[in-house]
C-alpha cells in the first residue's frame, strides 16, 4: 500500500500499515487529477502544471493529517499505480478495508460551495451520487465532510440521522460497518440503485467490500462484472433477496438507449430473463426490505446450476 508522507509528500510503500496510522481522503475525480507516474515526478520537483485541483486535494488531504497528528495519508488518485493491472486489482480489492482502518476520512464535497446550505447542498452533491463513495461513506467510523473552500461542515457521526435519510442506509451500518452482514443482499444493492460510476465495471467493483467479495478485475468485460458479482455473492451466501429485482425500474434510472440489452429489436420490454439482474438500479424497489420480512428466505440452501436457480 503507498501512503505519502504528510510531512515531506514523499510516497512510502508499505506491506501491513498499522490500523488508525493514516487519514484518507474520499472525493469525486475530475478532469486534472494527479496519476501515480506524475506525482512521482512532482516529487522530484517538476510540479503538474495541468493538474493544479488534483494536486491541491493531495496537500490539503497532507495538511489535514497533520492537524490529526497523523504521519501518512492516501489519496486514490496517486496512490495507486494504475500501469500495473495487479496492483490495481489488489488495490481495489483492498479498498474497503484500507478506508476502514484509517483513523479519519476526509469527504471533500467540491460543488458545495462555503455560503451554501449544508443539508440542502449535500443532498444534491456530486460525492452523493457517485458509486465508489458509498462504500467510502460507511466503512470508515470517523467521516468529516469538507466544502469546496476545504471548509469542516460535518461529520458522520454528527449527522447519522440525516445521512440515512438521505442515502437509505441504515443508521447502525453508518454507525459500525460490521453490521452490514444482518442487512438483506436486495436492501445493500437499492444504496447503489441511483450511483453512477464512469465505467460499467466498476458498478460491481465499487460494491465488492460491501458484500465482502473478492474478485479479478476485468476491465472490457462490461455488464459481466455485475453478474459476476451476483454469482460470487450467490457462492457465499443464504440470503434469497439476492433474486428481489424487478426490471420495472423508474424511467428516470432507466439506461441510456444505446446501453439497453434486454429490450428486442422493436424496443418491448422482454418476459424472460435470467436469475441475476442486470445492474443494481433493478434493486431500487428494494429498500425496504429488512430481516423480520425475509423470515426463512435469509438461509435457506439454493443451487446455481446451468439451468438457473434450485432452492
Amino acid at each position: 500500500m503507498w501512503l505519502i508522507n504528510s510531512r515531506n509528500m514523499k510516497l512510502e510503500f508499505m506491506q501491513n500499515p498499522k490500523k488508525n496510522s493514516y487519514a484518507i481522503l474520499s472525493h469525486t475525480w475530475g478532469d486534472d487529477e494527479v496519476s501515480f507516474q506524475e506525482y512521482r515526478q512532482y516529487e522530484q520537483g517538476r510540479a503538474p502544471g495541468h493538474a493544479r485541483t488534483g494536486l491541491e486535494k493531495i496537500i490539503m488531504t497532507c495538511q489535514l493529517a497533520l492537524t490529526r497528528g497523523l504521519a501518512y495519508c492516501w489519496v486514490d488518485t496517486c496512490c495507486i499505480d494504475k500501469s500495473s493491472s495487479a496492483e490495481l486489482s489488489e488495490a481495489i480489492n483492498s479498498m474497503f478495508q484500507w478506508y476502514k482502518d484509517a483513523a479519519v476520512c476526509f469527504a471533500y464535497l467540491s460543488d458545495v460551495r462555503a455560503g451554501d446550505s449544508f443539508g440542502r447542498a449535500f443532498a444534491a452533491s456530486r460525492w452523493l451520487k457517485r458509486g465508489w463513495t458509498l462504500q467510502e461513506l460507511i466503512a470508515p467510523r470517523n467521516v468529516e465532510f469538507y466544502d469546496a473552500a476545504w471548509s469542516k461542515r460535518s461529520s458522520k457521526a454528527e449527522s447519522l440521522t440525516f445521512l440515512s435519510n438521505c442515502t437509505g442506509i441504515d443508521r447502525e451500518v453508518l454507525e459500525d460497518c460490521t453490521n452490514l452482514s444482518r442487512i438483506p443482499i436486495a436492501r445493500r444493492m437499492s444504496w447503489a440503485s441511483m450511483r453512477k460510476t464512469t465505467r460499467i465495471e466498476d458498478t460491481a467493483y465499487c460494491l465488492m467490500g460491501i458484500f465482502d467479495i473478492h474478485m479479478p478485475m476485468i476491465y472490457g468485460e462490461g455488464k459481466k462484472a455485475f453478474m459476476r458479482l451476483q454469482e460470487e455473492i450467490a457462492k457465499q451466501s443464504c440470503d434469497l433477496s439476492l433474486f428481489a429485482w424487478t426490471s420495472n425500474i423508474p424511467p428516470e434510472l432507466d439506461e441510456p438507449e444505446e446501453d439497453r440489452d434486454e429490450r428486442s429489436s422493436e424496443g418491448i420490454r422482454e418476459e424472460f430473463r435470467g436469475a441475476f439482474a442486470r445492474s443494481p438500479r433493478e434493486f431500487y424497489y428494494s429498500g425496504n426490505l429488512n430481516r423480520g420480512q425475509m423470515g426463512g428466505l435469509m438461509d435457506p440452501e439454493f443451487t446455481i446450476t446451468n439451468k438457473g436457480v434450485r432452492i
